[in-house]
C-alpha cells in the first residue's frame, strides 16, 4: 500500500483500495486476486462513474484531504450494491463474448462502463431478458469502431485522408499567430503572476492572480514565443525555454503520422496528429470523445495551437506548473519560493524510504552507474513534472474540461507532483533490487549446480 505522505492527506489509490476492499464479497470479476480493484476498475468506472471528480474538484488530485477521503469512501459505499451488479453483468458479457466469437477489443475497455450503465438501468442480471440484453450490449460494442486506435490507424492509412490532414496541417501551421521577439519567458510580470497563484492556490487563495493570467492570454503568449526560439526566462540555469516539451530547440511543425506506440512517444510537442490522437483513444473516459475523424481534425487544429492546447486556462496552468517544477529543489534544504514548492519539497524529503538513494544521486560518480538517470531526474525534476502535467491538459483540452479556480488547479498541480514522486519512488526501488539481484543469481545458480 502507499505510504501515507503526511497526517492530513491520505493517496486517493489507498483511500480507494481500503474502500473497495470493505464492500466485501462479489466484486472478484473486477478486481485482482488479492482482492484490490483492477487497474481499469478504478480508471473506467471508480473515478469517472462513482468519485466523478470533474464535478467534484475536491477529489481530483491524487492526495486528499481527511474530509475528502470521508467522501470518496462514502461514495463508494453507497454504490456498493451497483457495483456487485456492475461484476454480474461484466462476467454475463464475457460469457455472451465466448458464445458469439467476438474476439477484438479488450472485454475490460470495451464493457466495465456499459456493464455499470447496465447495472444502473437494470439492476442485477437476474431478469428473464438479462442474457438478451448483454447479447444487445456486446454486439454494440463489437459495431462501434469509431474511437479505437483501429479505427484511427484506418482513418489514416487512406492516402486521399493523409493528404487531407497534411495539407490542414501545413495551412493552420502557416497561419499561427507571429511569434514576438526572442527574449526572456516568462516575462517578469507573468513570473510574478504565476509566483502569486502558487503562493495562494495550496489554501485556494490566488485567484486574482489567475484571472489576470487567463484574461491577459499569458499561457498562449508563452507557446507563441516558444515558436520563436525564445530565450529561458524561468530563473532555473539549465531549464530551456520549452521544459522539455519537445527535443528540438523550438517546437517543429506536426507531422500525420502513421502508427505509435506508448513505450516510445516522443516529447508532447514532437508528436504526430496520429501519436496525439492515439494518447487520447488509450486515456480512460475516451469513449466521451467525438468520432475519429472529428477528433483527427480537432487535433490536426491542436498541433498547432501554442503549447498544444486550444483552451487559455489550460495553457496558464502548464504556464504556472511550469513555473513550479523548475523552482522544486528535491535533493535541497533550502526554503521554496511559494508556499506550493515548500508543499511539494517537503514531502519529496520526507522520503524514509529511498532517502539513503536519494543521496547517493548527488555523488557525481552517480552519473555513470545505475542511478545516473534518477540524478538527472532529481536534478533537472522539470522534464518529468511538465510533461506529465501537459498530458492531462491535453486530455481535459480533448473533453473541453477547463481549469476553473486556483482549487482545481491546486489539486491538478499536487497531484501531478505526487505521481513523479511515486515513479521515482518506485525507480529508486527497481535499481536497488537491480543491484542486489547478481548475488542471488549466482547463489540460486550455485543452488541448481548441486
Amino acid at each position: 500500500m502507499p505510504e501515507i505522505p503526511d497526517e492530513r492527506l491520505r493517496p486517493r489509490s489507498q483511500v480507494i483500495d481500503r474502500a473497495w476492499r470493505a464492500l466485501g464479497p462479489g466484486l472478484e470479476p473486477l478486481s485482482g486476486p488479492d482482492g484490490a480493484p483492477l487497474t481499469r476498475s478504478v480508471k473506467l468506472v471508480v473515478l469517472p462513474l462513482v468519485l466523478r471528480p470533474v464535478l467534484r474538484p475536491d477529489l481530483a488530485g491524487d492526495l486528499l484531504t481527511a474530509r475528502a477521503a470521508d467522501l470518496a469512501a462514502g461514495l463508494l459505499r453507497a454504490d456498493g450494491p451497483r457495483l456487485v451488479a456492475t461484476a454480474r453483468w461484466f462476467a454475463l458479457l464475457k460469457r455472451v463474448r465466448r458464445a458469439l466469437k467476438v474476439v477484438g477489443g479488450n472485454p475490460q475497455d470495451l464493457y466495465f462502463q456499459r456493464c455499470y450503465e447496465l447495472a444502473t438501468e437494470h439492476g442485477a442480471p437476474d431478469g428473464p431478458d438479462a442474457e438478451e440484453v448483454a447479447r444487445a450490449a456486446v454486439l454494440e460494442a463489437a459495431d462501434q469502431g469509431d474511437r479505437t486506435v483501429s479505427a484511427l490507424r484506418g482513418h489514416l492509412a487512406d492516402p486521399a485522408r493523409a493528404r487531407a490532414v497534411a495539407s490542414a496541417l501545413a495551412a493552420a501551421w502557416e497561419s499561427r499567430t507571429p511569434p514576438p521577439p526572442a527574449g526572456p519567458v516568462p516575462k517578469e510580470g507573468t513570473r510574478a503572476l504565476a509566483d502569486a497563484v502558487l503562493d495562494g492556490c495550496p489554501d485556494g487563495g490566488g485567484g486574482e492572480a489567475f484571472t489576470a493570467l487567463v484574461d491577459g492570454g499569458h499561457g498562449g503568449a508563452l507557446g507563441s514565443a516558444l515558436w520563436g526560439g525564445a530565450a529561458s526566462g524561468w530563473g532555473r540555469p539549465g531549464a530551456p525555454a520549452h521544459l522539455g516539451l519537445t527535443a528540438e530547440p523550438v517546437p517543429p511543425p506536426p507531422a500525420v503520422g502513421a502508427g505509435a506506440s506508448t513505450t516510445s512517444l516522443p516529447a508532447p510537442l514532437d508528436r504526430s496528429v496520429y501519436e496525439r490522437v492515439f494518447t487520447l483513444l488509450r486515456a480512460p473516459g475516451h469513449d466521451g470523445l467525438p468520432p475519429v475523424p472529428e477528433l483527427v481534425d480537432a487535433e490536426t487544429a491542436r498541433a498547432c495551437a501554442p503549447l498544444g492546447l486550444t483552451e487559455e486556462s489550460l495553457r496558464v496552468a502548464l504556464l504556472v506548473g511550469g513555473r513550479l517544477a523548475v523552482g522544486l529543489d528535491p535533493l535541497g534544504t533550502g526554503t521554496g519560493p511559494t508556499a506550493a514548492h515548500r508543499a511539494v519539497d517537503r514531502r519529496w524529503r520526507r522520503e524514509s524510504s529511498v532517502s539513503r538513494a536519494r543521496r547517493a544521486t548527488v555523488d557525481p560518480a552517480a552519473d555513470q552507474g545505475p542511478f545516473a538517470d534518477l540524478a538527472r531526474a532529481l536534478r533537472d525534476p522539470w522534464t518529468a513534472y511538465v510533461r506529465r502535467l501537459w498530458a492531462r491538459l491535453h486530455g481535459r483540452d480533448a473533453h473541453a474540461v477547463p481549469v476553473s479556480d486556483t482549487a482545481e488547479l491546486w489539486a491538478l498541480l499536487d497531484g501531478i507532483a505526487y505521481s513523479v514522486l511515486r515513479d521515482h519512488r518506485a525507480r529508486v526501488r527497481a535499481v536497488l533490487r537491480s543491484l542486489t539481484a547478481p548475488a542471488n543469481d549466482t547463489a540460486d545458480a550455485s543452488g541448481s549446480a548441486a
